[in-house]
């Protein structure tokens, strides 16, 4: 697969959302005796580092690692957040924005395509 500057992001961007679909569905492996469940959730894990690997071709490792970690966490807690009844205050939500900035500032700051 040939992979553009701009495709890495949207690569990266795929990476993050099969990494919350995946830790989403880790509960219901209850620790990974359910084979359905078990299955759904390797085979989520085994995209989203796929795409990773195919994103890091342009965009550079420690950045992409950061990205991709950031998607995973932010979207993770607004999952729960939104569906499991999880917590909602100010400093969480806080925190989570520092997160968004950090990846904003990884992104705006040093993303330079890897040779």
């Amino acid at each position: 697969m040939v992979v553009g500057p701009q495709t890495g992001w949207w690569l990266l961007l795929g990476a993050g959302v099969c990494e919350v679909v995946w830790a989403a569905a880790i509960a219901r492996t209850d620790g990974f005796t359910r084979l359905w469940p078990s299955l759904y959730c390797a085979g989520f894990i085994v995209l989203s580092l796929y795409l990773l690997s195919l994103a890091m071709r342009t965009v550079p490792m420690g950045t992409a690692y950061a990205v991709w970690v950031g998607i995973g966490a932010v979207s993770t807690v607004l999952y729960g957040i939104l569906f499991l009844n999880e917590a909602a205050n100010t400093p969480r939500l806080l925190c989570l924005l520092l997160i968004v900035a950090g990846v904003v500032g990884l992104k705006v700051f040093g993303s330079e395509p890897v040779n």
